[in-house]
Order: structure tokens, then sequence, then C-alpha cells
């Protein structure tokens, strides 16, 4: 069953999120108003990897929760970016690695009852240390870490980030058994 739309109106607006409420009919419920976030840029995150199995990840601290965690690099696209450059861009300026080679691993809606949040996931190889992070204020550590390092790190939690999460598990998971198939 499908919801029908009768309109929105926007709650709240800036360049990072927007807040709406949506005049919707919800089959054997009704008309309601339901909230709606929507993100004006699309969002963009890597698994990066090198000859040695090894994985890319940032430590860092997000305010929000109030936990520190491993992340795998992430970011905006620009408007009219592409979302392969824009995840090159954002490899380069997080890590201090410049990527060699981009490829789509996978894209899914992460919050679908109430957001529009779309992710693309990339696998990124092929990295060259051009120098320093350009945005220090990304990461306390970044670091290679091994494939166990990384599922030990998935499975105790120290992997929150949602996205990270995602990425790290899907290409683990799913893309791994595919390139075996």
């Amino acid at each position: 069953m499908e919801w029908e739309t009768f309109g929105r109106r926007q709650v709240y607006g800036s360049p990072w999120v927007e807040v709406w409420l949506d005049d919707v009919d919800v089959p054997g419920i009704g008309r309601i108003d339901h909230h709606v976030v929507r993100y004006p840029r699309a969002s963009t995150i890597a698994v990066v990897t090198d000859e040695r199995d090894r994985f890319l990840l940032l430590y860092r601290h997000r305010f929000i929760t109030g936990r520190w965690g491993w992340e795998v690099p992430a970011g905006w696209a620009e408007p009219g970016e592409d979302p392969a450059a824009a995840i090159a861009r954002e490899v380069e300026e997080e890590t201090g690695w410049r990527p060699g080679r981009v490829e789509l691993l996978t894209e899914y809606d992460a919050m679908a009852g109430i957001s529009d949040a779309h992710f693309r996931s990339y696998h990124v190889t092929g990295c060259t240390r051009v120098g320093e992070p350009e945005d220090i204020s990304e990461a306390s550590r970044i670091e290679w870490l091994t494939e166990a390092e990384v599922v030990e790190l998935l499975t105790s939690g120290e992997v929150a980030d949602g996205p990270s999460h995602a990425a790290l598990s899907y290409y683990l998971g799913p893309h791994r058994l595919a390139q075996q198939a």
C-alpha cells in the first residue's frame, strides 16, 4: 500500500539539514502530518583498503552521542559534484591519502521511514600518501588496521557510526561473497 502525499511545509532549513511536515494519507489510519528529515547534499562514505588488505580508519569523538569510535572516511558531495569525486576529495582531506581507484560498493537509504538520507558507499584502493590531513577536526588518529582488528571493532561496538558500520559490514560480507562467486 502506498501513502498519498497532499502537500508539505518546511519547519526548519539549513545547508546541512531540513525538517518538513508532510500531509499524508496513511492507508487504514487517515491523514496525518508526518515529520521528514531531508538532507540537501548527497552523503558519501568509503571503505579504504590497501594491497595488504588493511583498512584505513579514523578514530574520533562525536559530541552528539558523546562517544569515541572508529569510522570510515565520509562526507557530502557539494551541489553538482559527482559523489565518487566527492568521496575521493573527502578521503584525501580527512586522511592525507590520495585515492587511486574509487568504485561504488552499494547504496542505501539509512532511515527510510523518516528521512531521505541516502548513502553511497565506495571502495577506495591504490592510495598514495600526500601529507597530513587537511582537516584536523576530523580525527584524533588515522590508522591502517588489519581485517581481524576491524572485525573486532565491529563486534565490540567500537564502530558505532551507522554508515561506517554498514559500509564495513557490507564490504566484509555481501561484497566479498559476490567476488568469490
